[in-house]
Formats: C-alpha cells, structure tokens, sequence
C-alpha cells in the first residue's frame, strides 16, 4: 500500500449557491469527509479543512482559497464535491491546474469521480482546458471580427489608435497638431527635394527640432514618419486603410514616390554589404 495522501479539503458558498443547490458548507465537508474515509490506496489524511463563507467562485480572492494555495507545500492535493466549489471561471480554474502540476500536486472532484491522480483524471481536465483554450480564441476572434467591422464602417473615428507625430486626438478623430504638423511637411519635403535620411537628423537637430517625447532625431524615427501612410489621410488598422480626417501631409503620389524611392536605396545597400 502507499503512503497517506495528504489532502487539503475546500469548500465555498454564496448566498445564491446555498439557496439554489442545498450544498451547505458543512454538507460538503461532510461529504468530503465520507469520500475519503472510503479511500484505501492512498488512504487520506487531512491536512486542513479550507472555507470560504460567501464569497463568489467567479474570482479567486477569498481569504481560505488563497491560505489553501500559500500552504501548498503542507498537502499532496485538494479536493472539492465539484469543480465549481473552487472555480466557476475556467481560465481561473486551469491557471490553477498549472499551478498544481508544476508543484506536482493533484485535484480531486469526489461527486464527479476527477482525479487527476488517474490516467482518466489527466485526460478529462485535458479535455477541460482545450474546451476553455477554444472558448477564449473563439472570443478573441469574435472581438477582432467586431472591431473589423467597426473599422470598416468608420468615418474618421478613431480605434486605439495613439496620433503620431503631427496629429493629436480631440473628440475622437484625429486633428492636426499644428506645431508638429508643419515640421512633418517639412521632412516630406525635404526627403522630395533629395536629402537623405541623414541629412534630414542633421538639419532638424542642428536647428533645435525635437520629438514629441523631446529627443533628437534619428534615422529610425524619422522612418516611420516616412513610410506611416496616415501622412496621406488613411489610418492603418490591420489590413485596412481608414480615411480620416486630420489634413494630409503629403500627396499619395509623393508618398509612393517616397516608398519606392526608399525601398530602392535598401536593396542597393543590401547588395554592397
């Protein structure tokens, strides 16, 4: 026979749980107490009996649950009537399950016959947490196709979208910051009439001109300006290109120009290196 399995036993209610299923906290120690006297190998020992009176099994911060989870060290595993006495959020309850593995722990539903001690066991909280890794993409993808159709229909709002240099935000649409605005003119022309990238750093610094953020120019802020197409009037949102209605900086066709002209420069350095 094996050694006594040392176990942490866990019960929680509500006011709505109590009154809609019958488990009182002490009808679940009970329970619990029952389901391990029946265990032969292991037989159980109790560590500690944890308890949460009126506290919601939707969040983890209950006093008793937490005690439990900082005594992990004291006990081989923890067990419940059912998996919702501990956890009724199921990325909740798999960040435990985590947390159990890591530290070689095990979990026992005594009404549900889950233990993760038995093959079974570690095949239906398997189960358990690819369900709630599609719940959480399937959310993920319905929030994205939202926000695309949100995107697709907007007339110069903005999304979490922070304004770059040039642009701020007032009343939800982007507005030009006149200051910033004329010295992003400047640099488009300037890249028009020829100077290179290093060129332009210079002239700025060598005139006081700063970024937003109050530091100097350098050739990779100065890039993103350059290739960023919402100097042309569109905002970029995945692969989307949303009007807005700030002023353009610089025509589409210099813009293009500017690409192209750009992207010639980098393959003919490419090929020196």
């Amino acid at each position: 026979m094996s050694e006594s399995l040392r176990v942490a036993l866990y019960a929680r209610v509500s006011t709505e749980d109590q009154a809609a299923e019958g488990y009182s906290l002490d009808a679940q120690l009970e329970m619990l107490r029952s389901y391990g006297e029946a265990q032969l190998d292991p037989s159980w020992t109790i560590q500690n009996e944890y308890v949460d009176d009126g506290y919601s099994g939707r969040n983890d911060k209950r006093p008793a649950y937490n005690e439990m989870m900082q005594n992990i060290e004291k006990w081989d595993a923890v067990a419940v009537i059912k998996m919702d006495r501990i956890h009724r959020n199921s990325r909740n309850f798999m960040g435990m399950m985590d947390l159990l593995r890591k530290n070689e722990k095990e979990f026992i539903s005594s009404t549900e016959s889950l233990d993760t001690g038995t093959a079974l066991g570690r095949f239906v909280v398997d189960m358990i947490q690819r369900l709630a890794q599609l719940e959480s993409e399937q959310i993920g993808e319905r929030t994205k196709f939202g926000m695309r159709e949100k995107a697709e229909s907007s007339k110069g709002e903005v999304m979490g979208f922070t304004p770059p240099f040039g642009y701020q935000i007032k009343e939800g649409e982007l507005t030009d910051n006149e200051e910033e605005f004329l010295i992003v003119k400047n640099i488009f022309a300037m890249y028009l009439k020829g100077m290179t990238v290093r060129e332009i750093c210079y002239s700025l610094n060598n005139n006081g001109t700063l970024t937003r953020r109050s530091n100097t120019w350098n050739k990779y802020n100065l890039r993103n300006i350059l290739h960023n197409p919402v100097y042309t009037g569109y905002m970029r949102w995945d692969d989307l290109l949303i009007g807005h209605n700030a002023s353009p900086a610089v025509t589409k066709n210099d813009f293009d120009d500017i690409q192209r002209t750009m992207a010639s420069k980098n393959r003919a350095y490419a090929k020196s290196a």
